[in-house]
């Protein structure tokens, strides 16, 4: 595959490619410059959560191109974010890649290493002073995961992090204290025995295929000695097969055999909000990007919290960051660069957040009047920024999506009781190790 996408970029960037030149097909057919003698811009977008997020792209576009009438920016709604790493894949070896497009802000060495996406710093540089501003006004806890070697392949835009949502009248039923959620996971496996009934289950923690690798990212950096994540800062080394982790894989799978507080078997990421919602399961560990879709279609009062602790407190970041194409003329880059900015200026993250309960990617955002009242006015809110000290990067590595799938097919394999949780861990660390050997 890597030989196939390299083969694809080096086609783009060739001197006599015509997609190097004028970038991308675009709505009527033609390269570069449409009949409307406007600059067409293909965006590709992938949608992870509920709500209306799509429709929200949509207005960010309109009024990006309402502004710069030269250019108009045609989003493509990419299905999730597998779906959309699969259709970049085939158009770039089909010559005609985006210009633009939102992927896992994990997928940045992927992106790097293959020529997918080109790194950001010149088109920084020559913002001058006010380029390197807007860079420093991100987040650390969101913009260390938008380097590789040192280079910027990515600026935040759509980012969360897991926190806890709960039912403060499901706990109130059960004589828990409705204003004092679980703090660790002694007290989350307390609660969690006394809110399940015949009606409900008390926690619901995904371990699916595809999403499983978030939350064990967090349950390894709870549990980790010393902090250490699944894999080595550079990408290149796996650290599964740890104590802690085996213990953290226990722990999941106890909740579901031995304490009987959680729905047995494959626990669907995407089907936990529905399931909180329908008052099946009394906590759930999520994303903040699916605020908005419960505070809109919530019956009942709700809490959030931070994730508990295991033998420290710690929670993951995840979401999708702004990447370029690789191998685009000077034209496209700068309008590319133009609309990232401008989909990530101070007032639009700040109002992206209200409107989809991802967390504001920017420091600014904060000084705002908007976000400032929606915290007082919805305290739910600021537990996920509040959370993101304590957090660190998703599982992170060269061929991303070949070691995500590895860990997740063996905790699925231990879901499923086919492997013990040392066993399962132990193979995931033999073949990732072995995945990891073709890039170093």
């Amino acid at each position: 595959m890597i030989a196939l996408l390299l083969a694809g970029v080096l086609l783009l960037t060739g001197c006599g490619g015509g997609a190097a030149k004028y970038g991308p097909v675009n709505k009527n057919g033609q390269q570069g410059v449409s009949k409307d003698g406007k600059l067409h811009l293909t965006f590709y977008f992938p949608v992870q959560v509920g709500g209306e997020t799509a429709k929200l792209i949509e207005t960010i576009c309109n009024d990006f191109s309402k502004e710069h009438e030269d250019i108009v920016v045609d989003p493509i709604y990419t299905g999730n974010y597998d779906d959309t790493v699969t259709k970049i894949q085939t158009a770039i070896q089909g010559g005609t890649p985006p210009d633009v497009f939102v992927s896992l802000a994990t997928q940045r060495f992927t992106m790097a290493s293959t020529g997918m996406a080109m790194p950001l710093d010149e088109l920084i540089e020559e913002d001058g002073e006010e380029g390197q501003a807007y860079i420093n006004d991100f987040l650390d806890g969101f913009m260390e995961d938008s380097y590789v070697d040192g280079k910027i392949y990515s600026i935040p835009f759509q980012r969360s992090t897991m926190i806890v949502f709960y039912n403060k009248e499901m706990f109130q039923e059960a004589g828990l204290d409705p204003e004092q959620p679980p703090q660790t996971w002694d007290e989350m496996i307390e609660y969690a025995v006394k809110l399940t009934n015949k009606d409900h289950y008390g926690v619901g923690i995904a371990l699916n295929s595809g999403s499983a690798q978030w939350g064990f990212t967090a349950l390894a950096l709870q549990n980790s000695e010393n902090g250490e994540n699944l894999a080595t800062e550079d990408g290149f080394h796996i650290l599964f097969d740890t104590p802690g982790n085996v213990e953290a894989l226990q722990m999941i799978l106890d909740l579901q055999q031995k304490y009987k507080c959680m729905q047995p078997g494959i626990v669907q990421w995407t089907d936990l909000p529905t399931q909180f919602l329908a008052g099946q399961v009394g906590m759930i560990w999520h994303t903040t990007g699916n605020l908005a879709n419960i505070k809109e279609n919530a019956d009942f009062e709700f809490g959030t919290a931070f994730l508990p602790a295991g033998k420290r407190q710690a929670a993951v970041t995840g979401g999708g960051n702004f990447y370029i194409s690789n191998g685009l003329s000077k034209e496209r880059q700068k309008a590319a660069w133009e609309f990232i900015k401008f989909a990530t200026d101070t007032k639009r993250a700040a109002q992206w957040s209200l409107d989809t309960g991802y967390v504001p990617t920017r420091q600014s955002c904060y000084e705002t009047d908007m976000i400032k009242e929606y915290y007082k006015d919805f305290p739910q809110a600021k537990v996920a920024y509040e959370q993101i000290a304590i957090s660190g990067c998703e599982l992170t590595t060269y061929g991303v999506s070949e070691i995500w799938r590895v860990l997740n097919d063996h905790i699925q394999a231990a879901v499923t009781k086919d492997m013990t949780p040392e066993e399962a861990l132990k193979e995931a660390q033999i073949q990732a190790e072995e995945i990891l050997e073709e890039y170093e």
